[in-house]
């Protein structure tokens, strides 16, 4: 078995197994340590160009490896453009990291099962993306008849055992925003399983009580799910709390209380369904804020801070490791990290701004103090 989490003062250290909940809160809470195998995030926008190299280090200075989403312009349809895309993350790491890149396809109505084959044949493509045409940031080419159009595609994604990663809301303009992943799931997810029961699903950065009853009814290690810190720690409150907050603004778009309640139960309950993709989606400041500001929040600065401050309130410290660092390789059928990171209860504030050459990136909680900060061992 193995070791699921190390808490560490000046008194004592252990392992402990069961609820942390009264043990945790009765340590020194500056002496407080966590050590757990380095995770992974399982969905993550690093851009290109100069937003790129000014965003990579900081999720390569917390993961070991990441799912890349390829919704960029153009789009990544390709495996021979995904390999280029690999290369230019790889040119902008800092020259001491170990950061692995693991690319995904964008799939489209004119995707071919030969390009599924050329994906898997390279070693260097993990999943297909399937965003619903118009669903969120450059998502123009995505799909209009999954169906009808990609079926093919999808039958020969279970001969290579290539998972596809959904973004699973419906575009209808009829349907209200809020509704648009409960929508997906009844008319596209649920059918598409019981269709293709083989075909391995990651449901990403759900956002509802009914992605986590969808992912709980479908037999574990074949659909899975990320979460974000977001849809962990925020509810569509946050959207408008003092006035309107456009660096909480993201899609899937935020939800109620009870959603976000749902999705904590189902991460801190240990199941192994559900794992760690941030989607870390870095914006200039000045798009924005502006009249129509894009979606995406930049995360990848705290993310890490954020699920330990969730699992702490939820009582299930003692589950965290599995969330962040085992059940994402083990879905990708990927070997677990050999190193560790430590996580400290010590607050630190994070910066209001981070500024580069081509503008200012405003993180998630800019200017607030958070809890818990990372150091690598």
């Amino acid at each position: 078995m193995f070791l699921s989490l190390s808490i560490v003062c000046s008194c004592f250290s252990g392992t402990r197994k069961g609820n942390d909940k009264d043990f945790v809160t009765s340590l020194p809470r500056t002496m407080m340590e966590l050590s757990i195998t380095q995770p992974d995030d399982w969905h993550l926008h690093l851009r290109d160009g100069d937003l790129l190299e000014g965003v990579i280090p900081h999720s390569a200075k917390h993961f070991g490896r990441a799912i890349v989403m390829p919704n960029l312009k153009p789009p990544i349809t390709t495996t021979a453009a995904a390999l280029a895309y690999r290369e230019s993350i790889l040119k902008a790491l800092p020259k001491d990291s170990s950061f692995t890149p693991l690319m995904t396809l964008y799939l489209t109505d004119m995707t071919s099962p030969d390009e599924i084959k050329r994906a898997k044949k390279s070693g260097a493509v993990y999943g297909v993306k399937l965003y619903p045409a118009g669903a969120t940031t450059n998502s123009q080419d995505g799909v209009t008849d999954l169906f009808g159009k990609c079926f093919p595609v999808l039958e020969e994604m279970v001969e290579q055992e290539l998972p596809l990663l959904v973004h699973g809301e419906v575009t209808n303009p009829n349907v209200d925003i809020f509704d648009r992943e409960k929508v997906y799931i009844e008319t596209i997810l649920e059918p598409l399983v019981q269709k293709l029961p083989q075909l391995k699903i990651v449901m990403e950065h759900i956002t509802t009580m009914d992605a986590v009853k969808f992912v709980m009814s479908c037999k574990e290690g074949s659909v899975g799910a990320t979460v974000t810190p977001q849809h962990l720690i925020l509810n569509r409150n946050a959207l408008f709390q003092g006035g309107l907050q456009p660096h909480n603004y993201c899609l899937p778009v935020l939800k109620r209380e009870i959603h976000r309640q749902a999705i904590v139960s189902a991460v801190t309950s240990g199941s192994k369904r559900f794992f760690l993709g941030t989607d870390s989606a870095p914006h200039e400041k000045r798009k924005k804020e502006c009249a129509c500001g894009c979606a995406g929040i930049f995360n990848a600065p705290v993310a890490l801070s954020v699920y330990a401050k969730v699992f702490e309130e939820a009582g299930a410290l003692n589950k965290l490791e599995a969330f962040t660092s085992f059940n994402g390789s083990d879905f990708y059928g990927l070997p677990r990290n050999k190193s560790k990171l430590t996580l400290k209860k010590a607050p630190w504030k994070v910066p209001e701004l981070l500024s580069f050459p081509f503008g200012d990136i405003v993180p998630m909680f800019a200017g607030e103090t958070l809890e818990w900060e990372v150091s690598l061992n």
